[in-house]
């Protein structure tokens, strides 16, 4: 019998990240490598709570020394690297694509975080990934924003556009391994808080009032439900879904659902 399998989550701290995490401990037995910039008490918290199976390190997912070295660490403690779940993202900058008010560099900084990041962790873990007795898998966590065009959010619509090509291409390249991308919908998380703050004065009314009513009308997917989506697909997704982008909501993903 294959050992308990592990998953190396990035973006762990807060949010929909820290829910996974917690999924993936509780419910499906995995051990679990956190990465985050920040260990924040919530995370804190989990790691007391689950010592021998979550391994949390501070980590700046830009830093591509910074991942080898983590992912080394997750190597030493559990020995395999079985699913590894890419979440670690920003939302800004917010502003129009030719506004002078968001600088070049803004979104160079963004791409650093919501793209290169990722070609990163996948070099560091893609050889480990093949040679998984459990079946390698990853799952990009994606936006609706991948296929839409919200206006003030150039940088965040081309980066999880461009995630979605590379889980594509990379799911032709890697036959081995099983690589998702999965949109999460509107989830009740900090992100969802930035956007309601400071979107009066960035995103045009129409395009905010569609945020704000789907949080006042209780409408955001929880964190837990969209989470177990994301945990279960690393540990489960068939080759059926390589390449594939898939709502958490979608049939596909119906035997993921909690």
């Amino acid at each position: 019998m294959a050992a308990r399998p592990t998953v190396l989550l990035t973006g762990a701290s807060k949010g929909l990240g820290l829910a996974i995490a917690r999924i993936l401990l509780e419910t499906f037995n995995a051990n679990v490598v956190a990465l985050s910039r920040t260990r924040g008490p919530d995370l804190q918290s989990l790691v007391d709570s689950h010592k021998d199976a979550l391994l949390a390190v501070e980590c700046d997912v830009t830093d591509a020394a910074a991942v080898d070295i983590a992912v080394s660490r997750g190597l030493e403690k559990y020995k395999s690297i079985d699913g590894v779940i890419l979440n670690a993202g920003v939302l800004e900058p917010l502003g129009n694509i030719v506004s002078k008010d968001v600088s070049l560099d803004q979104w160079k900084q963004h791409f650093d975080v919501n793209f290169f990041s990722l070609v990163s962790a996948l070099r560091a873990t893609v050889p480990e990934l093949r040679k998984s007795p459990h079946g390698g898998r990853v799952v990009f966590v994606s936006s609706g924003a991948a296929t839409g065009n919200t206006p003030t959010w150039g940088p965040y619509n081309a980066g999880k556009a461009a995630m979605n090509s590379l889980c594509r291409t990379i799911a032709v390249e890697e036959p081995d391994v099983t690589f998702v991308a999965v949109r999460p919908g509107m989830v009740n998380t900090p992100m969802q808080a930035l956007v309601r703050e400071k979107g009066a004065t960035t995103m045009p009314a129409a395009t905010l009032k569609k945020f704000t009513d789907a949080f006042e009308q209780n409408k955001l997917v929880a964190p837990e439900d969209a989470g177990h989506v994301a945990a279960a697909l690393a540990l489960k997704a068939p080759r059926s879904l390589t390449g594939q982008f898939v709502s958490w909501d979608a049939e596909e993903c119906k035997p993921f659902r909690r």
